[in-house]
């Protein structure tokens, strides 16, 4: 059901919280990365072993990255970079960021990688441009991207099952012309769905997300689910909901948990301040597992004295923070109104 959020299960695993949970929170959906697994613990071990499902015992839907921005994003900044990535016509050479081994990726072993892996949805090798590249770098990752994508279907009908699905990555920054040069590219395959990509994984402000959502979204069929990658604050996700789209991933809420703040419905606190220390209300107004049983007190204090417990609690209620956000969202669409119910929300929240 959309809309819907996807956990970052990174590398097998959504930091500090259990498949089992993360079924009692009700998600249906999680994403892990190609790139992270390829290196560790490799392919090979997750095949043997049954696949990524029975691999990290997950029972629902998983969604693969194709790595791809992790590889470009291995030499950002860096002087260094020519050594870190090398982009080539048929793929990208890279160094691994754990020990400096040499890999190269094309379209077709990056689908290869994620068959291996069994994922139910995967996405192809795309070339993500830094937020501040120049329209001539963007062209350039809208070419290489088609043509990646090119190769990346062919691969996938010879040797596709009925279990997997492959969406295409939309790129072309904030430049309408660009956006409608590969969307209208990509639009020659029979896809399962079309990702927006290069709207927020690369450092772009808050209005380049937006333009670039209002420049892709009008392209794509309403019969298609619509993903865009790597958002995850409240208010952009109703934003976006707002315009269509289905489909969420985003570090935010977990990576957050981890220095403490936590989502509530009257906005975002942390925890780790000095008025939380002697507060009995638990974190937010809700049934996640940290709020039925936990006071504020306790959780900053296991916070303050680094114990692990204190970021499972804020994890599990970030996660269930924003699962219900999409989960009310869904109820007020089948109602017709969403737009008095984001509204509302957002009135509340800031």
């Amino acid at each position: 059901e959309t809309p819907v959020f996807m956990p970052c299960g990174t590398s097998a695993s959504v930091k500090t919280a259990s498949s089992e949970e993360l079924e009692e929170l009700d998600f249906e959906l999680i994403l892990a990365n190609a790139y992270h697994l390829y290196l560790r613990p490799g392919i090979r071990i997750i095949k043997k072993l049954g696949g990524l499902h029975k691999f990290m015992n997950w029972k629902k839907a998983i969604l693969t990255d194709s790595g791809g921005y992790q590889v470009f994003s291995l030499g950002e900044g860096s002087k260094t970079k020519k050594s870190l990535v090398k982009i080539k016509r048929d793929g990208v050479e890279f160094r691994s960021h754990l020990d400096g081994s040499k890999h190269f990726f094309t379209p077709e072993k990056v689908i290869d990688i994620q068959m291996a892996l069994g994922s139910n949805i995967m996405m192809p090798l795309d070339y993500c441009p830094s937020a501040n590249a120049s329209k001539k770098e963007i062209k350039r990752a809208v070419q290489l991207t088609n043509e990646w994508f090119k190769s990346a279907w062919n691969h996938f009908k010879r040797k596709s099952n009925e279990n997997q699905a492959l969406f295409a990555i939309i790129q072309g920054g904030t430049h309408k012309d660009l956006r409608k040069e590969s969307f209208d590219f990509l639009s020659n395959f029979p896809v399962d769905g079309f990702s927006i990509g290069g709207v927020a994984n690369a450092g772009e402000s808050k209005l380049k997300q937006r333009k670039a959502l209002e420049a892709t979204l009008p392209l794509i069929p309403e019969n298609k689910p619509r993903y865009l990658m790597g958002v995850g604050e409240p208010e952009d996700l109703l934003f976006a909901i707002e315009q269509g789209v289905d489909m969420f991933d985003c570090v935010t809420p977990t990576r957050m948990a981890r220095n403490g703040a936590c989502w509530t419905l009257r906005g975002r606190i942390d925890l780790t301040l000095a008025k939380f220390k002697s507060d009995s209300k638990p974190i937010d107004e809700c049934t996640c597992p940290a709020c039925k049983n936990y006071s504020r007190a306790y959780i900053r204090h296991l916070l303050k004295e680094k114990e692990v417990l204190g970021i499972r609690l804020t994890t599990l209620h970030n996660l269930y923070f924003v699962n219900q956000l999409m989960i009310n969202s869904r109820k007020a669409i089948e109602k017709g109104k969403f737009l008095s119910f984001a509204k509302t929300f957002i009135k509340k929240f800031s």
